[in-house]
């Protein structure tokens, strides 16, 4: 079969199509032959060697989400057959014509939708939902402020926060405001021009905001702090901006009763992960279903160009390839598609 590999770490250029062997299927396992794959965070640091290795998880070809048409099946696998269309998060393996995908880990293909669509679904709309629902506990009527709100779990944490019925504070440059209010945004804040921490006290007259999902990390962490109502709830998502010299104002966390969480899906048991997408099927699957959300694509491109096109990419874009044909979206997993 045909897949992406590289024989070095470096840049974009080092990614070759080739050959590959056949995945090995296993008892729980699905076969997939693959439509679409999500391009992640995870992979380009895998491709920069930031792992030591170039492979992580149950595969020696690179790619966490897939979308597309099971040809087989394990023989312990329940609620699949073959011809079913499926999208889901693999341990490695996704930039490949076929996949191997634990069938616990799979989705129905929303219906009407596009493999290119489906294959942006996965990483970013499950993690996004695991920071706001499951460690938050986002509740209607709350206020939150997702930063970096144009990437990849960004747009989808707008969306299905809002489709929650909270009230959506956002962080991007200005240029990407307007996308985000159609998202489902309420407040928006030029993070470029504004101090966020500022504009979250006017906004909501000193109260603060129940919730943050945050990006940056450090340079962020003491402002997160004192824009959080009491009783407020930090989930700490990633560290664009650093993790060191964050200053910790302790007094404020003590008697405003505040939760600061962190979370990384790539370091999760098989049994966690499994749960996550189960806690984001059971909520939102229909809501796809019914074209109320949408994951936010930005163009589509064969395989075989992959490396050619990654390089050129905007470092604020976000992407998913197929084995034929590919699409990319606005996505903090495409900021990390810079050199």
């Amino acid at each position: 079969m045909k897949a992406i590999g590289f024989h070095s770490f470096g840049a974009p250029e080092v990614l070759q199509l080739t050959d590959a062997a056949h995945p090995e299927v296993r008892p729980n396992d699905l076969l997939v032959r693959n439509y679409a794959a999500g391009v992640n965070r995870a992979d380009i640091i895998q491709r920069h060697g930031g792992y030591g290795r170039a492979y992580f998880g149950d595969s020696d070809v690179m790619g966490l989400e897939i979308a597309g048409e099971v040809i087989g099946i394990g023989s312990q696998v329940q609620g699949f057959r073959p011809g079913d269309r499926v999208m889901g998060i693999v341990g490695g393996g996704g930039y490949a014509e076929l996949v191997r995908i634990d069938h616990r880990m799979a989705m129905p293909v929303p219906k009407r939708f596009p493999y290119a669509e489906a294959a942006a679904i996965p990483e970013v709309f499950v993690t996004a939902h695991e920071a706001l629902f499951h460690l938050a506990a986002l509740q209607a009527g709350e206020r939150v402020l997702i930063h970096a709100a144009a990437s990849g779990v960004g747009t989808a944490a707008v969306q299905l926060a809002a489709a929650a019925g909270a009230k959506v504070f956002v962080t991007a440059s200005g240029g990407k405001l307007p996308q985000l209010r159609d998202l489902g945004a309420d407040v928006l804040i030029d993070y470029k021009r504004q101090d966020f921490s500022s504009a979250v006290t006017e906004a909501t007259g000193g109260e603060g905001v129940n919730v943050i999902v945050d990006f940056v990390g450090a340079p962020y962490f003491e402002r997160n702090i004192h824009a959080l109502a009491n009783g407020g709830r930090l989930i700490q998502v990633g560290m664009l901006g650093g993790s060191t010299d964050a200053r910790v104002p302790l007094e404020r966390i003590l008697y405003g009763h505040l939760k600061v969480m962190g979370t990384v899906m790539k370091s999760r048991t098989p049994d966690e992960k499994r749960a996550m997408i189960r806690r984001f099927r059971d909520r939102w699957l229909a809501r796809f279903e019914d074209g109320s959300i949408r994951p936010v694509i930005d163009s589509v491109f064969p395989l075989a160009k992959l490396a050619r096109r990654i390089a050129g990419w905007n470092p604020m874009r976000a992407w998913a390839k197929s084995s034929w044909t590919s699409a990319m979206g606005l996505s903090e997993r495409v900021a990390a598609m810079r050199k």
